[in-house]
């Protein structure tokens, strides 16, 4: 599997011929993150411009099946669920689903816009320790609702993943992060390869991708 990003929570995992992409930025987002690919499966997990660009995932004949909430997904072959939070963005309230899937044998969980660290016994027992964790780390905006980075590696350690994905994050923000978690240098990646035995040993190690 191959996990490629190009900011904010804008990721396309590949696996052989498979495409998934997470909260693609949309139109009307101030963000400069953009990338254009075929998806077969759009994950959103909050209806808002930074998240919902469903727009950038299609081309040519590939037009992918999305995911936009709660609920229990099968498609191709790939189970997903979809677990319901809360999210404040600009002084208001959405709502943002928390995605767990399994891929090539490696578990993930996909936090989304998550704003607060406490999330609902349901989630945290469905999470249960995953392979690979995307968490936000908050941003620039002061009122943009994201967990900020203390609280952001408070609920990485609590959730005990064995790789730790950071996203939607300033050079700040990811300083502050990599301190609490107790890794002051780190080196970032274009992408991340990932096959389940380079998993081994591992126990919530930091992975930075920097946006392509």
């Amino acid at each position: 599997m191959i996990i490629t990003y190009f900011g904010k929570q804008f990721f396309k995992i590949q696996q052989g011929e498979m495409v998934l992409a997470f909260n693609p930025v949309g139109k009307n987002s101030k963000s400069n993150a953009t990338a254009r690919f075929g998806a077969d499966i759009a994950l959103i997990t909050t209806n808002y411009p930074d998240y919902n660009g469903i727009e950038q995932l299609s081309f040519g004949e590939r037009v992918p099946f999305v995911i936009s909430g709660p609920g229990d997904y099968e498609v191709k072959e790939i189970f997903i669920k979809g677990l319901m939070s809360d999210t404040l963005l600009e002084g208001k309230k959405y709502i943002n689903t928390i995605y767990l899937l399994s891929l090539d044998n490696i578990n993930m969980a996909f936090l989304g816009a998550l704003s607060d660290l406490e999330i609902s016994k349901e989630a945290r027992e469905a999470i249960d320790s995953p392979d690979v964790l995307f968490i936000p780390i908050g941003g620039k905006s002061k009122n943009d609702g994201l967990l900020d980075a203390k609280a952001a590696a408070e609920l990485a350690s609590m959730l005990e993943p064995k790789i730790i994905i950071p996203m939607d994050f300033d050079d700040v923000s990811l300083k502050l992060f990599l301190k609490e978690m107790g890794e002051e240098k780190i080196e970032t990646l274009e992408k991340l390869t990932l096959k389940r035995k380079d998993l081994e040993g591992k126990e919530g190690e930091v992975v930075v991708l920097t946006a392509n």
